[in-house]
């Protein structure tokens, strides 16, 4: 497992106030535009299966429809799933860490993983600007994350203290 949290704990101030900094200085669209080009720079050869701490950390949420979808295809039982391992939170399915998570890192879902695990860590969405304290959070677990911050930093001419 990749220890970023050690790392991330370190910058979190710093991290706050790049935040601050960017919710009063940066333009929407310009910060999404640059937020997508880091996501894509970095997990073009980022292997997620070396990782994995968001599957460890931060767990799987899916909604019904999502559970039921992976129930079929794996032909898992759903009851079991949902009365052993996932808990239900205001209509969704929780449990960390993953319980699909296996001991080699590979994932049991691959081929039918839940919109929550698909658009992990956000940062080729839109509307960044509103989301900064997701993305600094998501600091702590992704190392890809911490990178993109760290860039825009250098973009934004941020210095530390």
């Amino acid at each position: 497992m990749i220890e970023i949290k050690e790392i991330s704990e370190e910058k979190l101030e710093e991290n706050y106030r790049f935040r601050t900094y960017l919710k009063m200085h940066a333009d929407e669209k310009i910060l999404d535009e640059q937020f997508k080009e880091l996501h894509n720079k970095y997990f073009k050869n980022f292997d997620c299966s070396k990782c994995r701490n968001c599957c460890k950390v931060l767990g799987v949420s899916m909604n019904e429809y999502e559970l039921n979808s992976i129930c079929k295809h794996y032909y898992l039982d759903d009851y079991k799933l949902k009365n052993e391992v996932l808990k239900e939170n205001y209509g969704k399915y929780i449990a960390k860490p993953c319980p699909f998570l296996n001991k080699d890192n590979s994932c049991q879902i691959e081929e039918c993983l839940p919109e929550s695990c698909l658009d992990y860590p956000y940062t080729n969405k839109d509307e960044r600007l509103f989301s900064l304290l997701a993305i600094v959070n998501n600091s702590k677990v992704c190392p890809v994350v911490y990178k993109i911050l760290e860039d825009l930093k250098d973009l934004y001419g941020f210095k530390s203290k």
